[in-house]
């Protein structure tokens, strides 16, 4: 699961990974399987996502978002509808920097305010500006364990909260709370190794105002998926680069030429994703001359390592323990 675009920018600093699973985790897997305990003939966390995922391509409705990120609150609008078949999706700020964030089908931009400036966001693959829920939750077992966790008032809604329980350390824990009459999902949170919450998104208020009659917006989702991603492993196996270290569950969705919004250079961007989790590989040309950063930083949920492989200054950046970027980094090799 992602979390917001907003606030649209990738500073950082120095972190440490942990390998042992942490108290927190322990706990939430504890009174989810209470919870099942309790009824057997409960609806699995797999089939809430599920419910979830529909609910949101298939609903029009608005409200009041609150963004708690690397120590910032962001209070936006937000509004989800359709046109001519495409969902149209806006978060709009309310605070500075002012700006407009809008999905239309696939393609994400970003509207500056005070400079009336667009800035378009590859992020073929997203399919939510709030939570992005996995295509296919199915596919999660071998990685994740998806199950209820009790129940919870969200923005006054009553809300099933589901645990997002990672089996390994390569991953973050989640919990995702899911509104038991509308399915749509109110509230996010992303956890560390240590079990602190490294990031939180929450309606603050939802008005639904119907649902589409467009049956075949899943489908088409996952046909424009299934394109991109048998795209992207065509065209990386193609490349130079070789990834000696792939984590499991981990799958290439996209690879492309990306401008850098700060230095205007062009890198090569292979994005990866377990469903949940999203993992940028940034592959620049360097000069001698030049030196990139090196090593471990982190900003939140997010870390990154970098290092220089010939002729090419790696980034591995993504919302993964700093382990993860680290291993793949150090496995990136020219062929």
């Amino acid at each position: 699961m992602q979390l917001a675009l907003s606030p649209m920018h990738e500073s950082l600093v120095i972190a440490t990974g942990k390998r042992e699973m942490p108290y927190l985790l322990v706990f939430l897997l504890f009174i989810a399987q209470a919870a099942l305990a309790a009824d057997d003939q409960a609806v699995s966390g797999q089939q809430w996502l599920e419910k979830a995922d529909v609910a949101m391509q298939s609903s029009t409705y608005q409200g009041m978002v609150v963004f708690l990120k690397n120590g910032r609150v962001d209070i936006m609008k937000h509004s989800h509808s359709f046109e001519n078949g495409d969902e149209i999706e806006t978060l709009t700020s309310l605070n500075s920097p002012l700006r407009e964030i809008t999905r239309h089908g696939s393609r994400v931009s970003c509207t500056l305010k005070d400079t009336q400036q667009e800035v378009e966001a590859p992020r073929p693959t997203d399919r939510s500006l709030i939570v992005n829920l996995p295509i296919n939750s199915q596919v999660l077992e071998d990685q994740y364990l998806l199950t209820t966790a009790g129940q919870e008032i969200v923005a006054l809604r009553p809300t099933q909260v589901i645990a997002v329980l990672p089996k390994d350390d390569l991953r973050y824990a989640r919990k995702i709370w899911i509104d038991t009459e509308t399915f749509l999902p109110l509230r996010a949170e992303v956890y560390g190794l240590d079990g602190t919450v490294l990031e939180q998104v929450m309606f603050a208020d939802l008005t639904v105002s119907g649902s589409s009659r467009e049956p075949a917006i899943h489908a088409k989702h996952v046909e424009y998926h299934e394109r991109v991603k048998k795209q992207a492993a065509e065209k990386f196996n193609q490349s130079r680069f070789l990834l000696e270290y792939w984590p499991p569950g981990f799958e290439a969705l996209f690879f492309a030429d990306k401008a850098m919004l700060t230095s205007k250079k062009t890198v090569e961007h292979l994005l990866l994703s377990d469903g949940f989790s999203n993992l940028s590989i940034y592959f620049e040309a360097k000069e001698p001359r030049e030196r990139g950063l090196e090593g471990l930083r982190t900003l939140g949920a997010v870390n990154s390592f970098s290092r220089t492989v010939g002729d090419i200054h790696v980034t591995v950046l993504g919302e993964v323990p700093a382990r993860t970027v680290e291993l793949i980094a150090k496995g990136i090799v020219l062929r």
